[in-house]
């Protein structure tokens, strides 16, 4: 029984430190123009920043060019695929057949990566791609176990196979929607989705015998959410997946905040140590609490365990976490006392939990005290006002740069 990789997403370089620090072994990037995460924060800069922090620390990063691209792009690829293998990426992920030619004329030290979005859900797709130069193929989130299980037990034997563990799950197949661009004029095929999706629609019927009569479909005063799905999360079946021998478990969201990232994969970090440690008594339980506490909407196993599952659509929409929120982020430490930056409002008497990495139980604290981080007096509370807003308090624990706080959310 092998350990497979856990691969988390980093929208930007401050995030990619993050998930280094809660167990990830690899992220996953795109480039400033052409994945198809456009609005992350990841400038070329920042993407050799990260390959070069995460080299450093013995870790992994791959890149996406994974658009389906006009002819028009492909001076631009070529520069991108130069860019990064002189920067030695660990990976490059790609769809489109076009690009992955330029990558091995361009990109010839790089280990190509199939995306998601070229929909590999067979297995003879798997040795078409391998026969192609493919060292990895991330497969069609739309695959149950039997499939995955059948794809690991005929692929080529030193074919990587990654799947997705975590995250958002798009209406269309393996990503591959043109909602975006038919209504908003922004292709999700080009890294610009609008998340039509998501949106809240106004639905009507027609009866064929009174044409131009239009009748609602029962909803309430916020609309229907119908093509809107809910957040995978396959937490429970961990030890299928890793009994199966999936080379690499990847979690969605890369343009989630830090506090996200730090929860979900310190507890898919912890839940995959742990079973390997001691596998006869896995109790998912524990981080599915933890991934509660970040989801914002309903959590579904999608078809990994039934292909006729129909607990996959999100109906009421968005659901931001009533009880949790992101409380601010450990700057650095002044002797007794710790400099926050703080994302929602704080103030004395708040219960904060601190997120540790590698330890699936937060250290719980009530605020006691705190400080104003310019003139070092007393304060009973601060807003966020302005981007990078900082306090000093106290805090239970040893901490480290970056360390992630969680605030219970006080009820009205």
């Amino acid at each position: 029984m092998k350990k497979p990789e856990l691969l988390a997403p980093a929208g930007s370089f401050e995030k990619a430190k993050i998930a280094f620090m809660y167990g990830a072994d690899a992220v996953y990037a795109g480039t400033s123009s052409l994945s198809l995460r456009t609005r992350a924060e990841m400038q070329d800069s920042d993407l050799a920043n990260t390959i070069k922090y995460a080299h450093s620390i013995g870790k992994k990063v791959y890149t996406a060019i994974n658009i389906y691209a006009w002819d028009e792009t492909y001076d631009e690829i070529k520069k991108q695929a130069q860019m990064l293998n002189e920067l030695k990426v660990d990976g490059i992920i790609v769809a489109d057949g076009g690009i992955v030619e330029m990558i091995k004329e361009y990109a010839p030290d790089v280990d190509i990566h199939i995306s998601t979005q070229a929909n590999t859900v067979s297995y003879h797709a798997a040795k078409f791609w391998y026969k192609n130069g493919a060292k990895r193929v991330i497969l069609g989130r739309e695959m149950n176990k039997v499939q995955i299980k059948e794809l690991m037990e005929n692929k080529p034997e030193d074919l990587e196979v990654e799947m997705f563990i975590h995250g958002a799950i798009c209406f269309g197949y393996s990503g591959r929607c043109f909602l975006s661009d038919f209504l908003a004029g922004r292709s999700a095929n080009l890294g610009d989705c609008a998340q039509s999706c998501r949106w809240s629609y106004n639905v009507y019927v027609e009866e064929k015998n009174k044409p131009g009569e239009l009748m609602p479909v029962e909803h309430d005063d916020k609309g229907t959410y119908i093509f809107s799905s809910k957040d995978m999360c396959l937490i429970k079946e961990i030890p299928e997946i890793v009994e199966m021998g999936v080379d690499s478990l990847k979690i969605e969201g890369r343009l989630k905040t830090e506090y996200y990232l730090a929860s979900v994969v310190n507890a898919y970090r912890n839940a995959i140590d742990d079973y390997m440690e001691n596998p006869e008594n896995y109790d998912y339980t524990k981080y599915l609490k933890e991934l509660e506490k970040t989801k914002t909407r309903g959590l579904t196993t999608f078809y990994f365990n039934d292909r006729n599952n129909k607990d996959i659509q999100e109906y009421e929409g968005k659901q931001y976490n009533p009880d949790y929120e992101f409380g601010g982020k450990v700057i650095q430490t002044k002797g007794d006392k710790t400099v926050i930056e703080i994302k929602n409002k704080l103030q004395v008497g708040d219960e904060l939990e601190i997120l540790v990495p590698n330890e699936i139980k937060p250290v719980k604290f009530k605020i006691e005290k705190l400080w104003d981080i310019e003139t070092e007096e007393e304060i009973e509370f601060v807003n966020p006002g302005k981007q990078g807003q900082q306090v000093i308090m106290k805090l239970p624990v040893k901490v480290e740069e970056n360390w992630i706080l969680r605030r219970k959310k006080v009820v009205d």
